[in-house]
């Protein structure tokens, strides 16, 4: 398709620059092409490969507009992973909380428990004195 198109353009432009030739020299005969001008103008004319490799900058202000870009790329990109980081620590140091506070409430329960215990294993079991108010 795109070289269909390539063939069609080119066509169309020598055919208008024959036309346009033909129009400014109207009394003059037209000139004969030899065999080889007509192949080579039927084809399409693909330019040589560019390479687009920039040259450095050679404007101060240029330079200075690409060192503030690199820059704040890596400020950027240091930015991001201390903040991944930070938050990491931050959701080991809250897992590592809740781990020490469940197991406070487990050895508080269990203090709870044992100290009941030994209170009941001391107290007599001698019913309450009820008639006492204070």
């Amino acid at each position: 398709m795109t070289r269909t198109r390539i063939l069609l353009i080119g066509t169309a432009i020598a055919t208008f620059a024959a036309s346009g030739a033909y129009a400014q020299t109207a009394t003059q005969p037209a000139p004969v092409q030899p065999q080889a001008m007509q192949a080579q103008t039927t084809q399409p004319m693909t330019p040589p490969q560019q390479n687009l490799v920039a040259p450095a900058p050679t404007d101060p202000l240029v330079q200075r507009r690409n060192a503030n870009a690199q820059a704040n790329a890596e400020y950027r990109a240091s930015k991001k992973a201390s903040k991944s980081e930070l938050k990491a620590e931050n959701q080991q140091a809250k897992a590592q909380y809740k781990e020490e506070v469940q197991n406070a409430k487990i050895n508080r329960k269990a203090d709870k428990d044992a100290a009941k215990a030994e209170l009941n294993a001391t107290a007599p079991t001698a019913p309450k004195d009820t008639g006492l108010q204070h």
